[in-house]
């Protein structure tokens, strides 16, 4: 039996890295057409390449597009497989990222949070029920104008953190450790130019969950609709019986959506929906951007097919109007490529029990980059981070719950290497 106990590790500096990554800006962009879609996201990466060198990670490198690679090398004489760990450093584009101040709130109480720099900015024990299990804990929270970034930027210095510990500790014995923070994830672009190949990982573990002790198996999978609303245009002064302006067609469409189902605000768990994100346009023409999502694939079609039904009773009561329906694809659930891999899951629960907290199996009513890592070749579920109300003002996370994470990445390395 071995001597070294991960979980007697004290020396973490996971919280502390974290505060320092959040105050860097790099919050992605939707309509950029750039890869990365904004070029501050490098000034995060560039500064975690050059951590990881510092920590005699040699091969450390920032490539053209913004992915960072490391590789931690093997140190067991077993052929064990090669094991990734994925986090993203943009932020999303939700609320605004620029000019973080994180405030660490020691020795919690239960007491509501007043953010100092809008007092108006509360976040509520009792609206926020995860925070009754931090009693003790140091919670950190931005100050009131930002979002705080722990989605991901807890990942990835849990990430940092854990590397920091297998290159300080050869006692604890792993097989190769591959290394990916990636760009523009909150637009779903996060690993559009990833080069597995170069990466060489056979099975992957990304740091972007939530509630500390669960790992995800499970996304939706998501589509992409685009509709185009062709109206007819003319002069508002000579307009009786022939303008047909596109906007409000576009609006009556969103209007005769369901109202008691199949949206965002009235499903949970496993029920998809179909949610109208973005719209545009004028007299002429009108676009909708439309999302759709569901945990089974086949659904995606039904969705789309009642909302083409919709479409089309509104544009019927006008001949003079078309209208283009353009299905994109997202990304599919990571389940139908984790459940031929089960010694994955297997693992990451394990590893998780390991650090003395209760394991959760769950599904997510979302995406990460592990969902387009999976069907790519790299099958790859979603481990807490320990972050909470994600993409606004009142996000959260504990520093004891970022600890509990580091210990998570260690144990999962040792259980892979003791399995092989």
């Amino acid at each position: 039996m071995r001597s070294f106990s991960i979980n007697a590790i004290k020396d973490f500096e996971v919280a502390a890295r974290f505060m320092r990554y959040v105050q860097i800006d790099t919050e992605s962009d939707a309509s950029s057409s750039s890869f990365p879609s904004t070029a501050k996201q490098k000034d995060l990466s560039r500064l975690l390449v050059d951590e990881l060198q510092q920590l005699g990670i040699a091969d450390a490198h920032l490539d053209d597009y913004g992915y960072v690679y490391a590789t931690i090398p093997s140190n067991s004489d077993k052929d064990v497989p090669t094991i990734c760990f994925c986090s993203h450093v943009d932020t999303s584009p939700d609320c605004s990222g620029a000019h973080v101040k994180p405030l660490l709130h020691a020795n919690y109480q239960g007491q509501d949070l007043v953010l100092p720099d809008d007092p108006a900015v509360v976040i509520r024990c009792d609206e926020h029920p995860d925070l009754k299990n931090q009693l003790g804990n140091d919670v950190i929270t931005a100050s009131g104008t930002t979002l705080l970034g722990a989605d991901d930027k807890a990942g990835v210095a849990e990430i940092m953190d854990a590397a920091r510990l297998l290159m300080r500790h050869p006692e604890i014995k792993h097989g190769t450790i591959k290394i990916l923070f990636t760009p523009d994830e909150e637009i779903g672009r996060g690993v559009n130019h990833v080069d597995l190949d170069k990466l060489a990982a056979d099975f992957g573990y990304t740091m972007d969950g939530e509630k500390a002790g669960t790992i995800e198996d499970e996304t939706f999978s998501a589509d992409g609709v685009q509709v185009t609303i062709q109206g007819v245009s003319v002069h508002p002064g000579f307009a009786k019986d022939k303008m047909v302006s596109a906007l409000k067609v576009a609006a009556e469409i969103i209007h005769a959506l369901p109202k008691d189902r199949l949206s965002p605000e009235t499903t949970s768990q496993k029920e998809g929906f179909v949610h109208p994100n973005q719209i545009q346009g004028g007299v002429d023409k009108a676009e909708i951007d439309f999302i759709v999502r569901d945990h089974k694939t086949a659904n995606l079609e039904k969705h789309e097919a009642e909302l083409r039904t919709i479409i089309d009773g509104v544009v019927g009561r006008y001949p003079a109007v078309t209208y283009q329906f353009k299905v994109s694809e997202q990304y599919r659930n990571m389940k139908e490529v984790l459940d031929q891999y089960p010694q994955i899951m297997e693992i990451g629960l394990e590893a998780i029990a390991r650090t003395g907290i209760v394991a959760e199996r769950r599904s997510i009513r979302g995406g990460t980059d592990g969902s387009r890592l999976s069907f790519m070749g790299l099958p790859c579920p979603n481990v807490f981070a320990g972050g909470h109300a994600f993409h606004g003002k009142m996000e959260w996370v504990s520093r004891q719950d970022m600890e509990l994470a580091v210990r998570t990445i260690l144990h999962i390395a040792t259980i892979w290497e003791e399995r092989a």
